[in-house]
């Protein structure tokens, strides 16, 4: 009996220390990908329960970027939250002054940056959010999205091309 709790005590440590290291980026994730301090909350919760219950896939697979992991679970689990009927009818402003202070830090010229980025279409918010905001590489954001790393370059591309359109009006800069 002693033999069984051991397994159990070592999955709880180590959920307490993935809680204590990435919820933080979790929950900025989260937020960034739904524009709502209450469903962040919920879904950052929602990802620690399924990082719990798919421990076993976790181990048997042998993860090694566990950032990156529960990125993925956060990622899947926003993806779920948006899809759901309730999810398209709230008002979701994007007020990134609903976070804590210590979780999101939005300088006044970062602001338009943040929105704007909450703005694009999943695809290119995802690589922006892992690549930028995470710090992933190109080989783990293209592991978190389920995708090649030429996908994830071509994505990235075009998401600056987007952002840089929006942010200077269509105006270029030569420089």
């Amino acid at each position: 009996m002693e033999r069984a709790a051991v397994p159990g005590m070592i999955r709880e440590q180590k959920l307490n220390q993935w809680i204590e290291d990435y919820s933080d980026s979790i929950l900025r994730t989260c937020f960034l990908y739904l524009s709502d301090q209450n469903q962040a909350e919920d879904a950052t919760q929602d990802t620690w329960i399924k990082a719990w219950k798919h421990m076993d896939d976790y181990e048997r697979k042998s993860i090694t970027n566990d950032k990156a992991w529960l990125l993925r679970i956060a990622i899947n689990t926003c993806k779920d939250y948006r899809r759901s009927a309730w999810f398209r009818h709230i008002d979701r402003n994007k007020v990134l002054d609903e976070l804590p202070s210590q979780l999101i830090a939005v300088e006044p010229e970062d602001r338009t940056l943040t929105l704007t980025i909450m703005d694009l279409p999943d695809r290119y918010k995802q690589v922006i959010l892992l690549y930028y905001f995470q710090g992933l590489t190109m080989q783990e954001t293209a592991e978190v999205i389920g995708a090649s790393q030429t996908t994830v370059q071509r994505r990235l591309k075009k998401a600056e091309s987007l952002l840089k359109v929006e942010l200077t009006g269509g105006v270029t800069y030569e420089g």
